[in-house]
């Protein structure tokens, strides 16, 4: 088996749900599984609608969501019956949300109609091209969650339920990602990323050969084209690798949903559902297998938006009491934290920019002198030998000749050997990734 993932831009109108009919069809042989995200900006619109039904002005979104399904659907040429239920219940439930406090579960389940229909009309249109496939809605197949709405976890025996099911399943399943139930029966979603999530958890459940992540890039790159156009794809890449990227603000991938892939050492690919000839980017199951095959950096990463955090506390540190009093405090305010480095009488950290920062620092007081300094940015870097000697040497030898100057004190190069991460200055960043992207890539393909 293997699982075929599509994103909201691969079924985004009528002719991409085509497309991917026809993309399924070329691996009927291998035994695709389906998972669909709602069609393009549809959980936008579902978000909006359930906060304007709380206010009793639904009705324009209403509208704008059945005859963006019905078009989609017409110009398939499906039966128009195919969303009516679905259609028909998110009617009923804006018109009973009247005057009532919206809250998470209530606004999970509003959220949940948008995979539910593309399911549908993905399948309608597989069956049409002669495939048997049916829809189904992830929690009939076993994926039942904890009941943490908005960012719900699987329980650890949806596994078995999955594979159980799923193994009872004659045509091609097509199945809603991002959403599950809870024991009690309410609809939950999986949080950012979750279709991706539910691609990963599937194919773990069912010990698939691959999961293909189709998307509307070629794969992962080596950094974002917008910043540098000469900027390719990445052919393989190790889960960790991809972690860290995703994780530093590469966007392809959320770090929390190849984890049940990495566990299950089932590798990852992220292809182009408008180009499926192109290879895309393979991930394999772990970095040791690959570090022999790397090269010095891989890929490179910008993490935006970062705020560091000083704390000098010459007499208040004692090794674990000063961290654990730090880290106490952003642990109550939900907050963490990226690059840390310590001395003996400091602590220096990075942190997302956040409206509670002076919060955090009056909260902190007591520990010692809190400096803050805004306008940060994370320059992460990847590959088999980023962490050899002489590596950081050598990128802030060329950093520094193009004069970028990197905070020293907030270098951090992972254990394992998969990445190295320095803070510069936001305004700095781009050129940085220019630099190291020039030096280490560009010319290592030439």
């Amino acid at each position: 088996m293997i699982v075929m993932k599509f994103g909201g831009t691969s079924v985004g109108n009528a002719q991409a749900i085509a497309h991917v009919a026809d993309v399924v069809q070329a691996s009927r042989a291998r035994t695709p599984i389906v998972v669909v995200s709602a069609i393009a900006k549809m959980t936008d619109a579902l978000i909006r609608l359930a906060h304007e039904s709380v206010e009793g002005k639904e009705g324009d979104m209403l509208n704008l969501i059945r005859s963006v399904h019905h078009q989609t659907i017409e110009d398939l040429g499906l039966s128009q019956n195919i969303c009516a239920q679905e259609l028909a219940e998110l009617e009923r439930l804006a018109g009973e949300s009247r005057g009532k406090p919206l809250d998470v579960k209530q606004l999970d389940l509003f959220q949940s109609f948008g995979e539910r229909m593309s399911a549908r009309i993905v399948a309608a249109q597989l069956s049409k091209n002669g495939i048997a496939s049916r829809a189904f809605d992830a929690w009939d197949i076993g994926m039942i969650t904890d009941d943490h709405f908005g960012d719900a976890e699987p329980l650890p025996t949806s596994y078995a339920h999955m594979r159980e099911a799923i193994a009872k399943i004659d045509e091609v399943p097509v199945i809603t990602g991002f959403i599950g139930k809870t024991e009690a029966g309410a609809v939950t979603t999986l949080g950012r990323g979750g279709t991706d999530y539910t691609a990963a958890i599937i194919g773990a459940a069912v010990g698939a050969e691959v999961i293909q992540i189709w998307k509307e890039v070629d794969g992962i790159m080596t950094t974002d084209p917008r910043i540098v156009p000469e900027a390719r794809v990445v052919p393989e890449l190790a889960f960790e690798e991809a972690c860290e990227l995703a994780y530093f603000g590469a966007k392809v991938l959320h770090p929390k949903t190849i984890m049940p892939a990495m566990k299950a050492h089932i590798p990852v690919e992220v292809r182009n559902t408008f180009k499926p000839d192109l290879p895309g980017t393979t991930i394999v199951s772990a970095f040791a297998e690959r570090k022999g095959k790397s090269a010095t950096v891989e890929a490179l990463t910008i993490k935006r938006n970062v705020t560091m955090l000083h704390i000098y506390s010459p007499e208040f540190f004692d090794g674990s009491g000063l961290m654990a009093r730090i880290f106490s405090v952003l642990e109550a305010h939900r907050i963490s934290v990226d690059v840390i480095a310590t001395s003996v009488a400091s602590v220096s950290l990075t942190i997302d920019h956040n409206d509670e920062l002076e919060t955090i620092a009056k909260e902190l007081a007591d520990t010692g002198e809190i400096t803050i300094e805004t306008g940060k940015a994370i320059v992460c870097a990847v590959g088999g030998s980023v962490n050899a000697a002489g590596v950081a040497g050598q990128m802030f030898g060329f950093l520094g000749s193009a004069g970028i100057n990197i905070s020293v004190e907030m270098i951090s190069q992972a254990a394992g050997g998969v990445s190295i991460t320095f803070v510069v200055e936001e305004k700095d960043a781009e050129q940085a990734v220019k630099v190291l992207h020039k030096e280490y890539i560009e010319r290592a393909k030439r």
